[in-house]
């Protein structure tokens, strides 16, 4: 009995309809006291509503398991992306009930409302699915399942709590890199934005000697192949292979600026493991080094099928730092580990043009070992300021302010073409396409 009452206590709470219930009994009574001829009405009225009331409760609190719950979790989630999560529950009642889920989800999410209303009939499941996007790589915590149940009476509910903690690590964009690879594999790459790059002159890695087929280049006939087969022989020609890939990602505090909830290590960490897993299915060699003040995590190139776990574990716990990027440590970790000459993509932002002339000296000394592609963002906040309609002095000094700053970044991608530095100024949402567009121009162009 004791158990009993400290169940009720516990997980009994009273619905709107049973204070609706009561305000008519206490309008009733009211009533009954200037129309005597209401009489035992609003007693009979109470007591009903007292009856029905144990009823309710009798139905939910007298079996122990009326309902059954579980939330289904990945094993990770993919940063930046809507991840699938989905909750089974089941009714062990023998009447329809009305329920009410509460998913405590990680507070990273700033949820309060994450509430599921359904209706679920005697003995049957169903299967909840939501989506959640996180922001933030790392681990977050997910509560308890609060399951709120009511009879048809709808009097009172009945809570039950299902699960313990959970923690998921949420790791840089797998599903991403899993969605190029699908398209990829269906030969439908043009539908996520990845140009046809048509490749100029032939490349110097001969892959192997094949029949003439219509549309093959007459000056790759292999003359000597031919007359050995008595038939025309054609020489087929590769990609170059083996070639360096670095992704060197800057953590300073100029990748700290937010867009759309993801910061710009963000989203320089998912197009580096995209660009990373792109070079490998090339058959180049794909590596990996991080920069704040000091050099951080130096990953050497390399293609063995480990290589993007190892890359993916090194980029899941990447932060931002709060100083200015050391250039001359990078030049230096990049003379010492990097042994050939290489494709070196270097993921930052410039907000002014001072702000590149204090690391052009640098860059001018690594582009004249490797083939440099600086990546910076475009501030698209200042482009929307542009084209904003003005209506008086204020909106025209805003609008002026904001297209010197635009144009700016205009002027940095010429500067850096001007010492043979190769650029992509990308929105950040549209960064993974225009790297992997430029690395396909570049591999196309035999650069490397």
């Amino acid at each position: 009995m004791k158990h009993l009452f400290s169940t009720y206590y516990r997980d009994l709470f009273l619905n709107k309809r049973l204070f609706i219930g009561l305000g008519l009994c206490v309008a009733l009574f009211l009533l009954a006291f200037f129309l005597p001829w209401l009489g035992e009405l609003p007693f009979i009225a109470l007591w009903m509503l007292l009856a029905l009331l144990a009823l309710d409760i009798l139905l939910l609190f007298r079996q122990q398991k009326g309902v059954f719950a579980r939330r289904d979790l990945p094993e990770r989630l993919s940063n930046g992306d809507d991840n699938e999560l989905s909750i089974y529950i089941e009714n062990f009642y023998t009447f329809t009930t009305r329920i009410g889920i509460i998913d405590e989800i990680p507070f990273q999410f700033q949820k309060r409302d994450l509430w599921f209303d359904i209706n679920l009939k005697a003995q049957a499941h169903k299967t909840i699915a939501y989506q959640l996007r996180p922001t933030k790589r790392g681990e977050y915590v997910f509560g308890m399942l609060r399951i709120y149940v009511q009879s048809p009476l709808g009097l009172v509910s009945r809570r039950f709590n299902f699960g313990t903690e959970a923690t998921v690590s949420v790791y840089p964009s797998f599903l991403q890199l899993r969605k190029y690879e699908l398209m990829a594999v269906s030969n439908r790459l043009q539908d996520i934005g990845i140009k046809k790059i048509r490749r100029v002159g032939h490349s110097m890695e001969f892959d192997q000697v094949k029949n003439y087929v219509q549309g093959d280049d007459y000056r790759t006939v292999n003359w000597k192949a031919t007359a050995r087969r008595a038939e025309l022989m054609v020489n087929s020609f590769t990609d170059e292979k083996a070639q360096h890939v670095y992704n060197i990602i800057d953590k300073s505090r100029a990748m700290k600026m937010p867009f759309e909830g993801m910061s710009l290590l963000d989203y320089a960490i998912n197009a580096s493991l995209i660009l990373s897993n792109v070079a490998l299915v090339k058959e180049d060699k794909a590596g990996l080094i991080t920069i704040a003040e000091k050099t951080g995590s130096v990953i050497a190139a390399d293609r063995r099928p480990a290589q993007l776990g190892k890359i993916m574990n090194v980029l899941y716990k990447e932060k931002t730092r709060y100083l200015e990027t050391n250039m001359e440590a990078l030049y230096t970790s990049i003379r010492a580990v990097l042994k050939q000459r290489s494709l070196i993509v270097f993921y930052t932002n410039f907000e002014s043009m001072s702000a590149l002339q204090r690391q052009l000296p640098f860059l001018k000394r690594i582009a004249r070992f490797h083939l440099l592609l600086i990546v910076f963002f475009e501030n698209t906040e200042l482009k929307s300021l542009t084209e904003k309609s003005v209506a008086n002095v204020e909106d025209i000094y805003i609008n002026t302010i904001a297209a010197k700053f635009a144009y700016e970044k205009k002027l940095m991608v010429k500067e850096l073409a001007k010492h043979g530095i190769l650029s992509i100024l990308s929105p950040p949402e549209k960064l993974t396409v225009n790297v992997i567009n430029r690395y396909l121009e570049i591999k196309a162009q035999q650069k490397i």
